[in-house]
């Protein structure tokens, strides 16, 4: 039964609180805002090397710079103790802590993370540390990259390494940032790094990425004090048919497979789905899964991280031009192996700078369907947020209506799935600076703090000032 104040607090015009000690956030990731690619010892990772590709990244951008969060990571944690943040999820860079992915670590990698950790913890701020957010050691790569076993046993030696080092400081540790995009954009369709496109290898990719962060957990949870919690962040798509048909259906079923419960079912379930088998078995007979694989992945964990931008809209079609309107970059090389019959379309209605439908339903949906699927995992919102073409006025003032308005509206569907249920234990918007977009280069401004590339400027937009109300009352205003 629906209270009368559940029925408030979820009306359109109403404001709305979330539940006491819910965790306020803002995230991001190394090589999209640290630069000093060469400092301290840090050697080239898989996107060093993709982006110094020519006509892999727009405008020849690369993150050799970025927006300098190495030297300027005093200010960044000043500029977020100003918005009232709870929490920061910031990613470790693989290749600045262990240079060619194997061996002993570089103090002076480490050092700089210590210095963040301790300058957040100062702050009052949260620290939630990513191992890997798709920054590969090259090393690794010419030696396979993660279509390769090796390469899950060397991430659990690295995280025993962070752990080590960072144990005392960090309580909350994710293994892997949705590893659908390093496993099938990076093998599959060539948009990531490192750019192969091999259907048979991103599916290796997957497996064996799903292998380290079993192994990595277990590494975490040998050396953190036992309150530490252990997750990983999938990007979960929704998934829905075009029309009511049966083949539709079967679209979002194979998509389904591929997208989430590849992931989902051997780390959560301990075994892959018997549909996304017989779905790939043209491809694979899947005999690099050896024995004991599963329940290696198969680790307790402590929340899902759920990433989560727009909806993913299907339908069955005879084969061809299936995979140019996913979302997902141009290429001529579909990141869906064995879906050949399946088109992916634009949801009509608002647009966000990349293209991508406005849709906050997809996000309840998910977050209902997940709840379901998992009921005693809870669920934490690790990204969420919106590029738009963002400019600072003659004043010097960047205002960002669209992108408070998106993320309002997600807010709202966040309140509604915790009233009708759902365990949401906290939201991280990102980003917190404009960086480098992948692929996109800097042409693509996600931050709520505008970043002046020529001068390195931080200027908070207004999206961030009236985020940082909502970070400090835990009251979403009414619209």
């Amino acid at each position: 039964m629906v209270t009368a104040a559940q029925q408030t607090a979820s009306a359109p015009d109403a404001a709305r609180t979330f539940p006491k000690g819910f965790l306020w956030g803002s995230a991001t990731a190394s090589y999209q805002i640290e630069g000093a690619a060469a400092e301290d010892g840090r050697t080239p990772s898989i996107w060093d090397t993709y982006a110094r590709t020519p006509g892999r990244v727009r405008n020849g951008d690369t993150g050799d710079i970025a927006t300098d969060h190495y030297h300027r990571w005093r200010e960044d944690v000043a500029l977020m103790a100003e918005l009232g943040l709870g929490a920061y999820r910031f990613s470790l860079a693989w290749p600045r802590i262990q240079p060619t992915g194997r061996g002993p670590a570089v103090q002076r990698g480490l050092d700089f993370y210590r210095r963040l950790t301790d300058e957040l913890l100062e702050k009052g701020i949260q620290p939630v540390a990513t191992l890997y957010h798709w920054d590969l050691p090259q090393e690794l790569e010419d030696a396979g990259g993660w279509p390769e076993r090796a390469t899950a046993e060397r991430f659990a030696e690295y995280a025993a390494l962070a752990a080590d080092a960072l144990g005392d400081r960090v309580k909350t540790w994710t293994t892997l940032n949705e590893p659908w995009c390093s496993a099938f954009l990076g093998y599959g369709s060539g948009v990531h790094a490192p750019g192969r496109t091999d259907p048979v290898a991103a599916l290796r990719a997957a497996h064996h990425l799903n292998l380290g962060h079993g192994l990595a957990v277990q590494a975490l949870r040998d050396r953190l004090p036992a309150a530490a919690q252990c997750s990983v962040t999938l990007n979960i798509h929704h998934v829905r048919p075009l029309t009511a048909t049966e083949g539709d259906a079967d679209a979002v079923r194979r998509i389904d497979a591929l997208a989430n419960r590849v992931f989902t079912g051997p780390m959560l379930q301990g075994a892959y789905p018997e549909d996304l088998l017989k779905d790939t078995a043209g491809l694979t007979d899947w005999s690099f899964v050896k024995d004991g694989d599963l329940e290696q992945i198969n680790q307790p964990l402590d929340f899902l991280g759920v990433n989560y931008y727009t909806p993913t809209v299907v339908s069955e079609t005879d084969g061809s031009g299936t995979h140019t309107s996913d979302g997902h970059g141009n290429s001529p090389h579909s990141p869906w192996p064995a879906a050949d019959r399946v088109a992916f379309h634009q949801p009509p209605g608002e647009r966000t700078a990349m293209g991508w439908a406005v849709d906050a339903t997809g996000l309840y949906d998910l977050l209902r369907r997940l709840s379901g699927d998992f009921p005693e995992l809870p669920l934490v919102i690790t990204e969420n947020g919106a590029a738009f073409d963002d400019y600072a006025d003659p004043s010097g003032n960047v205002n960002d209506p669209a992108r408070i308005a998106y993320v309002r509206d997600h807010l709202a569907a966040v309140h509604r799935a915790i009233l009708d249920g759902s365990d949401v234990r906290g939201y991280f918007l990102w980003s917190l600076l404009d960086n480098f977009e992948w692929a996109h280069g800097y042409s693509k401004r996600f931050g709520a703090v505008y970043v002046d590339y020529p001068t390195g400027k931080r200027i908070p937009k207004a999206s961030a000032r009236w985020y940082a109300e909502i970070a400090r009352t835990g009251v979403l205003p009414a619209a």
